[in-house]
């Protein structure tokens, strides 16, 4: 059977310009059991979905979504299932919010949880017995519970058309084993956004990820993490390194991402990874963490060895200025702690990036202010403000819920990179958050200093509109 993995795209916002390691991992596991696989991410493909469906047939179409795009999954489906195809959905908000999305025809399994082996047993099942319906777009595809019941982690519908959700799928203990992503499936020529390293200006960039790790054991209130839970499982640096040297020397990376929701958690672990690719010779090939690094589990000589070992950037969650509110985020991380940690990466000669939410639970005009002084103090070379988005399934979501009065209208206005405020809490407006967090940009980016490193960078001249489209956004809208 032919499978075809899906990544939807926004129709009106987009943020991730690397693949989709989601997809990559479920390819790689479809791959090594023997199936014929292919990936359509919609975020760089040309043409679509149905037209790539009427000239390419597929049994099996497998779709993830995260919250905001489950509409444009939904969508997919929709196509997917016109061309006879069966459909799959997979993802955070799917293993969330299972029932919603069973509730719809074009939707014929949930997967929930980590998808690795439940697709593979879900392969098998449909060899064994395919489903009992046929493929009229518009009914919901039944399959024998006595098959099908035995999938952890599944969601479908049974005989009579009642909707199973079976036990879920403990977590994968040892990930060393799981078969690499399937990179040579991604057309990589296209992904060329781990900015600043090339920041999409090389035409000969391949810009490959990795993850080092799943999980994170941390209990931030506005953290989702419903596939990895509340676990922190590290691949072996020995693994590590045999991958990133195939993304070197096989696919010829010029520049790599690490993922990972935490990747340094273990000091010495991650210090180990940056010894063996200094001695491997892999550090000519720039890299970054995508994601923010625990201030915590860092050291001087942490972030010797990361430039050494060819790193480039170092991004931290500071999330606030203010001790109270990390206190009430449980960020377990004290202001003084994030101070060393950028001075150290700025002393082993690294960039910076720093993370800021605004709008949290127990904020005022005070705490944001000195959110905005803290990022000016900690100078990093990027800063990403964000207002708080309370995810389904996190802390954040029931307080607002209990407490609050919740904007959003659709799963669309759950964008943590939109421009309006998700929610308002009693004596916190949503009008005052806004404020603030264009006032953070302004103070931020629109110092002398920064405008003239702005100025002098070659892609400042060729991304022009997109940078004046930026700036009304980000500086002029909310002044």
């Amino acid at each position: 059977m032919r499978v075809l993995l899906v990544g939807p795209v926004s129709k009106v916002w987009s943020s991730r310009k690397h693949i989709h390691m989601g997809l990559g991992y479920l390819a790689g596991s479809l791959l090594d059991a023997g199936y014929e696989v292919e990936i359509f991410d919609a975020v760089v493909e040309d043409e679509p979905l149905d037209s790539f469906l009427r000239r390419n047939p597929f049994e099996v179409v497998g779709i993830s979504s995260p919250t905001p795009l489950i509409y444009e999954a939904w969508e997919a489906a929709a196509t997917a299932k016109s061309h006879g195809a069966i459909t799959i959905l997979g993802g955070p908000h799917l293993t969330i919010l299972p029932d919603e999305s069973m509730q719809r025809p074009e939707v014929d399994l949930v997967v929930r949880g980590e998808a690795e082996d439940t697709i593979i047993e879900i392969m098998q099942a449909l060899e064994e017995s395919p489903p009992l319906d046929g493929d009229d777009p518009q009914t919901p595809r039944r399959f024998r519970k006595e098959v099908y019941g035995k999938i952890l982690g599944l969601s479908f519908r049974d005989e009579e058309g009642h909707i199973i959700h079976n036990p879920p799928r403990p977590l994968r203990k040892d990930i060393d084993n799981l078969p690499w992503p399937a990179y040579h499936l991604f057309k990589i020529e296209r992904y060329t956004n781990l900015q600043p390293l090339t920041d999409g200006l090389d035409p000969n960039a391949r810009a490959y990820t990795l993850l080092t790790s799943r999980g994170c054991p941390y209990q931030c209130i506005y953290c989702s993490k419903p596939i990895t839970g509340n676990t922190w499982r590290p691949r072996s640096p020995a693994k590590v390194i045999e991958e990133w040297r195939y993304l070197v020397e096989e696919l010829g990376a010029t520049e790599i991402g690490i993922t990972d929701d935490v990747w340094n958690l273990d000091l010495e672990r991650a210090k180990e990874i940056c010894r063996l690719l200094i001695k491997e010779g892999l550090n000519k090939v720039p890299w970054i963490t995508i994601h923010g690094m625990r201030v915590t589990s860092t050291d001087e000589e942490l972030f010797r060895l990361m430039k050494k070992a060819g790193c480039k950037r170092v991004g931290f969650g500071v999330e606030s200025g203010n001790e109270e509110i990390l206190r009430r985020i449980k960020k377990a991380q004290t202001l003084d702690q994030v101070r060393e940690a950028f001075r150290n990466a700025k002393k082993a000669g690294l960039e910076t990036m720093g993370f800021f939410i605004f709008g949290l639970p127990g904020e005022t005009e005070e705490t944001m202010e000195d959110t905005i002084r803290f990022a000016l103090e900690l100078d990093p070379e990027l800063a990403n403000f964000m207002m708080a988005a309370p995810f389904p399934g996190t802390e954040l979501y029931k307080i607002v819920k209990e407490q609050g009065r919740l904007f959003a209208t659709s799963w669309r206005d759950f964008a943590i990179h939109d421009d309006k405020a998700h929610y308002e809490m009693p004596g916190l407006p949503a009008s005052l958050v806004e404020r603030k967090w264009h006032e953070a940009y302004r103070r931020f980016y629109l110092r002398p200093s920064r405008i003239w490193k702005r100025l002098k960078r070659k892609d400042t001249w060729l991304r022009l509109s997109t940078h004046i489209s930026n700036f009304w956004r980000f500086f002029l809208k909310g002044a």
